[in-house]
């Protein structure tokens, strides 16, 4: 079984730009989510996959993810995801032992930029960059299966 231990926080400034690298398309798109689970298909790149992640709050989550044709993507995307799709461009900056993933939104959900660090225990410690703000890990308005539902735009 997957699991995910990831927190997520919004950002005080641009200092970030200055580190990262030169960032990945996203589009992704939901089929199905419920008080359980979410069902999304991505495609990042030239890459594609789908994703089963628990719908339970909190920094831990169940998730499991296998990559599908691109073309298939594609179709799901277009046809049979919620509307609107995410999309966002996605950054990493290395700070201290960890990799900070940045995602800038687009489209409805333009102008929301958030950092999320992945951690192998809910209790790891780890370093702050200066350009990091306040933490949404607890607000299910930040989820993406919710930016869906409420863009940032509508907020």
């Amino acid at each position: 079984m997957g699991i995910e231990i990831e927190k997520k926080f919004l950002l005080r400034n641009d200092a970030w730009r200055a580190e990262a690298d030169a960032g990945t398309a996203f589009r992704q798109g939901y089929l199905a989510g419920s008080d359980k689970a979410s069902v999304r298909v991505r495609i990042e790149g030239d890459n594609a996959n789908i994703n089963i992640k628990s719908a339970t709050l909190g920094i831990t989550r169940q998730e499991f993810e296998y990559p599908i044709p691109l073309e298939d993507a594609q179709s799901l995307l277009e046809n049979l995801c919620e509307k609107p799709l995410i999309e966002k461009t996605r950054y990493h900056v290395r700070h201290a032992k960890h990799v900070w993933e940045i995602d800038v939104f687009e489209g409805e959900n333009a102008g929301l930029v958030v950092a999320e660090i992945e951690l192998d225990d809910e209790d790891e410690a780890f370093s702050r960059p200066d350009w990091l703000g306040e933490e949404v890990s607890g607000d299910p308005r930040y989820y993406n299966v919710s930016l869906v539902k409420h863009p940032f735009r509508d907020w």
